[in-house]
């Protein structure tokens, strides 16, 4: 297993701050609504498109009362009312004719054209004064101009379109306000051999065209938010309620319920939902077969350390009670073996249930198998094996055998099964170990000449405290924690362990460690 490194958090790349206290659904819903008002900013575009058609206007009006002007110059005096008039209809004007700073000397409302007028915002229907109540409202929050309310003026020079169209000799144009809150457009022109012309018009047709083109934004905007938010509706119920089911069985795993508690897989999502989902229920089945085997390796313990404390207690006991020297010694033989006993389990037990924990933060280098048990060979040779015993390796001289691992664990791996074949073979027999690579994988055997292992009981002796021993051995020389630490190892190394037959036959057991080998 390669070295992991974990941190104990990861609120710097995984929480935002602003948001670290919400729950899904809001901060979903607030997303898209947000997008949404960047699409409701489309209503003060509005008012930006709106000026531009009022300054296209205004500049329409002074070229056309520039016109006008020019026309009533070069027409008689006679005719003039009779051009005002058709001037103004076809341009939907109300034409005025200034000679004098007193009354108009040409109106054409006067003459009979009523083509202008303003309309009483109290005489209106209430849709208007709404639509009047948002130009207001849209206005104000954009900041816009506010044009001044129109007024009629007695005098000529009271209109400040005609000073600068009779000083600079052009066309001058100012914006109103109307009371209904739309513009209203006066424009002035010099007329040729004297007098000023005046405009006035009451541009409803631009607030008309604004609040069109507002209400058909408004429409698209109130149908995207519905469906907008319908969808993010179901987004969060389709994430928020799954997550919500998974805490809270992670809540009653975490409360000591994990055998009462089922999580649910989700197997119809093909999502990280679904991903999360059968990795925390692979989790909580991980979980509980950890508990269950530490429940279980518990009571093994136990049991296991019973049998040398009671003799213990009993050869303690009698050592009171007896005063005949030859017993005394016999009562303390029994005393230092029963303590060797509880001192050799004691160890394996601690070097058992730190196993899987050291294990996983193990860094893995590269381990020369073959250099590794022809040491292990040579220590043995050089101290003598018991019972005339033979050891020998076979392999390739110039094969590499290297594997990815933690040396001092995969060491103790081949002591326990060299001393577990030492143990069942009969004097001066001969332990082989054959080590060879074959198709990705390194292949370590361990055969001895002993009575083999029953088929039956062959994974059996890889559980912890289970032990075939041979006949004659002496009671509590063995933890029968050898081969469970073996395969522990073995396993975390991503090999397998296991038992088979003699290659050739002959009676005795093969014990084949499959580990994978290393990259060159």
């Amino acid at each position: 297993m390669p070295d992991i490194d974990s941190r104990r958090s990861d609120d710097r790349e995984l929480t935002l701050r602003w948001s670290a206290r919400v729950s899904l659904t809001p901060r979903i819903l607030f997303v898209n609504v947000f997008a949404l008002a960047l699409l409701a900013g489309g209503f003060f575009y509005l008012d930006s498109y709106r000026s531009r058609i009022v300054d296209y206007r205004v500049a329409q009006s002074g070229r056309e009362t520039r016109l006008i002007a020019e026309a009533l110059g070069a027409a008689p005096t006679a005719e003039r009312p009779a051009l005002a008039l058709r001037l103004a209809r076809d341009t939907g004007v109300w034409v005025r004719l200034y000679t004098t700073n007193d009354a108009p000397a040409l109106d054409t409302r006067a003459l009979g054209l009523r083509n202008f007028g303003l309309a009483d915002p109290d005489k209106q229907p209430w849709t208007l004064g709404a639509a009047r109540f948002l130009d207001a409202m849209i206005d104000t929050v954009a900041g816009a101009p506010r044009a001044p309310l129109y007024r009629e003026r007695r005098k000529a020079l009271d209109w400040p379109d005609v000073r600068p169209a009779l000083v600079m000799s052009r066309a001058h144009a100012t914006v109103w306000r109307a009371p209904d809150r739309t513009p209203v457009i006066t424009a002035a022109s010099a007329m040729p051999g004297g007098g000023v012309v005046m405009t006035t018009v009451n541009a409803r047709d631009i607030t008309q065209t604004v609040r069109i083109e507002r209400y058909r934004l408004a429409i698209i905007l109130l149908v995207v938010s519905i469906v907008s938010i319908l969808l993010s509706l179901f987004l969060a119920r389709t994430i928020v309620r799954p997550l919500r089911r998974l805490a809270r069985a992670a809540v009653r795993v975490r409360l000591g319920r994990a055998r009462e508690v089922v999580v649910p897989r989700l197997p119809t999502r093909r999502d990280e939902i679904g991903m999360l989902a059968r990795a925390l229920s692979d989790m909580s089945l991980a979980l509980r077969a950890r508990i269950d085997a530490i429940e279980a390796f518990a009571a093994d313990v136990t049991h296991e350390m019973k049998n040398p404390l009671a003799s213990l207690r009993s050869a303690v006991e009698g050592l009171a009670s007896i005063r005949d020297p030859a017993l005394q010694e016999q009562l303390m033989a029994i005393v230092r073996d029963d303590v060797h006993r509880l001192d050799r389990l004691i160890t394996d037990i601690s070097e058992a249930s730190r196993l899987d924990a050291q294990l996983s933060r193990v860094k893995f280098e590269r381990v020369d198998i073959g250099a590794m048990i022809a040491a292990l060979l040579a220590q043995r040779d050089a101290r003598g094996v018991e019972r005339g015993i033979t050891l020998r390796f076979d392999r390739l001289d110039a094969e590499q055998l290297v594997t990815l691992g933690e040396g001092a664990r995969l060491e103790r791996v081949f002591e326990n099964l060299i001393d577990n074949a030492i143990s069942f073979s009969p004097d001066g027999g001969l332990i082989v170990i054959a080590a060879a690579g074959a198709e990705g994988d390194l292949l370590i055997r361990v055969e001895d000449e002993g009575p083999g292992v029953p088929e039956d009981a062959r994974e059996q002796v890889f559980r912890r405290f289970q032990s075939l021993r041979p006949d004659g051995e002496a009671f509590g020389k063995h933890s029968g924690l050898g081969l469970a630490i073996a395969r522990t190892v073995v396993e975390a190394h991503h090999g397998t362990i296991s038992i088979e037959n003699r290659a050739d036959g002959t009676p005795g057991a093969a014990f084949v460690v499959q580990l994978p080998l290393a990259q060159a």
